[in-house]
């Protein structure tokens, strides 16, 4: 599995649920790696999308422990060890956990491959974080890409990587 995600200086992903930051190179590269895969998210993540209607072109998952929340076109787990059987039915190279913070982190040592977009700026208003990759034991950085800028905001993409030799969680 892997995970994509678009985080501050400081890990922070979200305030007043939504993204810290919108940048349409982010959204652009969010779009071209899971289309036409599995997007797992929790219930918040869902409701936070455009019409609060799944995404278009990939199969959604989520997590939520509310009985009656079932929304058309998404396939609806009510714990994560019920997720990780249903995610079984799935390539695990076609599934990207995207949030928010608390599937990224019940999520992420399951994965192999973190897309990261690392906006260099700090978000003082940040309230949801992902976890430190640069701290988190077993991970390195395998790509980076240039610095680019948007509206004063630098950024790049780094995609980290499990290091098998160090863990066997995935």
């Amino acid at each position: 599995m892997k995970t994509i995600v678009c985080v501050d200086s400081n890990w922070g992903i979200g305030s007043n649920n939504d993204l810290l930051y919108h940048i349409p190179a982010d959204m652009k590269y969010f779009k071209e790696k899971t289309m036409g895969n599995v997007v797992v998210m929790g219930m918040a993540t869902v409701l936070s999308l455009p019409g609060a209607k799944p995404l278009p072109g990939r199969t959604t998952v989520a997590l939520s422990d509310d009985p009656d929340w079932a929304p058309e076109g998404v396939i609806v787990c009510r714990s994560i060890d019920e997720m990780l059987e249903k995610l079984k039915e799935f390539d695990t190279d076609s599934v990207y956990i995207c949030g928010g913070a608390s599937v990224y982190a019940q999520m992420i040592d399951f994965c192999d491959t973190a897309y990261i977009t690392k906006v260099y700026a700090c978000d003082k208003d940040a309230e949801k974080f992902f976890p430190d990759m640069d701290k988190k034991p077993g991970w390195y950085i395998a790509e980076e890409s240039d610095y680019m800028e948007y509206n004063d905001l630098v950024f790049r993409f780094l995609t980290y990587k499990k290091d098998e030799n160090i863990t066997a969680d995935n």
